[in-house]
């Protein structure tokens, strides 16, 4: 009975190490990155979800799946381009798993699958392009390559969310020729700067000649207008002298009548007594003169002296004193009539500077005449 007793307990001991067994086998932990694709019995269940899960025991198989970003690498292969140049081309492809089923069931492994089709799509895009093209337009063909990857591989539920081409490497004689080309063009690029530049230095040197020969011929031209204009108002000035000169003496002589012309005679000849000459030349017409100064001093004589009483008898006689003595201007008005031409002269400058000046908008004003070269 011992013996049967023992046996009993052992057999019940291993009941229950085969009960946790079981029971332990169905548990699946699933984590926060990850999803599973519960089978029980060859048959497709469920997609089990982040956390505990409870799947039949021994009967059932669970495959989990990460659905985080993966990287993989495409292998470097060499491509002949549109234009027949040999090129090495590698890159690199993000996908992620969006649908679990899918990736598991329509493909066997989606991870080789993708980096096979890149290759291929790869290649098949690189080869319809020339070198130039496929150099200068890598972000086109990462475009390009992420869509057709994308669309492929949506029927095995997984998303293709960058192409980035790593490397484009020519054969060895292109890439020669590439840098032969490349150094040519930067000589001939700093052969055009270097003309350019002494083009717009030989420019800018003629027209800086052009514009200085245009300021001194506009200086040298208001000078001899300041200068033109000085002597007219002395000229004018000073016969404006001469004339009231004239008209005071002519009031002075008025009780004489026509003898102011005599009396203008004698002074003249007393003036020819204040020179330095020694020699004095008189014409053969003196003794007409003589005659002239005796009949004034006779008719001097004859003629009792009339002494003028008052401002009105004078006016009377010879006119008003400002009709006599003519418009004598004042300080103001020659300082205003200064002003007046100063003015002027700063429009002719501005009107000269503006046509001598190359970058001036609008055409140049009129009754200006165009400045030669």
């Amino acid at each position: 009975m011992a013996e049967v007793d023992v046996v009993l307990v052992a057999l019940l001991i291993l009941a229950i190490i085969a009960a946790v067994v079981i029971v332990a086998n169905g548990i699946r932990i699933v984590r926060p990155y990850e999803q599973a694709v519960y089978i029980r019995l060859g048959r497709f269940v469920k997609i089990l979800d982040q956390g505990f899960n409870y799947v039949t025991p021994l009967i059932s198989e669970v495959i989990k799946l990460d659905l985080r970003t993966v990287v993989l690498d495409v292998p470097r292969q060499e491509v002949i381009t549109k234009d027949n140049s040999p090129t090495n081309v590698d890159a690199i492809i993000y996908i992620k798993v969006i649908d679990p089923s899918k990736a598991f069931f329509q493909v066997q492994n989606y991870r080789a699958a993708t980096v096979y089709l890149a290759q291929t799509t790869l290649r098949s895009i690189i080869g319809d392009m020339e070198l130039d093209e496929i150099l200068s337009n890598r972000e086109k063909i990462n475009l390009h390559l992420r869509d057709v990857l994308d669309e492929a591989t949506d029927k095995w539920g997984v998303k293709v969310e960058a192409v980035e081409i790593r490397e484009v490497d020519p054969a060895p004689k292109v890439k020669q020729a590439m840098e032969e080309q490349t150094s040519a063009e930067r000589l001939r690029r700093a052969a055009v700067l270097k003309a350019d530049g002494a083009k717009k230095a030989a420019i800018l040197n003629a027209e800086g000649d052009k514009r200085s020969r245009i300021l001194q011929a506009e200086g040298l031209r208001q000078a001899k207008i300041l200068e033109a204009e000085g002597e007219r108002m002395a000229i004018i000035l000073q016969s404006q002298g001469e004339a009231q000169k004239l008209r005071i003496l002519s009031v002075g002589a008025a009780p004489l009548d026509s003898k102011a012309l005599t009396v203008l005679t004698l002074d003249t000849i007393k003036s020819l007594g204040n020179g330095q000459s020694t020699k004095f030349i008189f014409p053969m017409e003196l003794t007409r003169l003589v005659e002239g100064v005796s009949e004034y001093l006779g008719s001097a004589r004859s003629v009792p002296e009339r002494a003028i009483s008052s401002m009105a008898e004078i006016e009377q006689s010879v006119g008003k004193a400002d009709d006599v003595l003519g418009p004598i201007p004042k300080p103001e008005e020659l300082r205003r009539d200064l002003r007046s031409l100063e003015e002027v002269m700063e429009k002719e400058k501005a009107e000269m500077d503006q046509i001598a000046d190359p970058r001036g908008k609008g055409a140049p004003p009129k009754n200006v005449p165009e400045p030669e070269g």
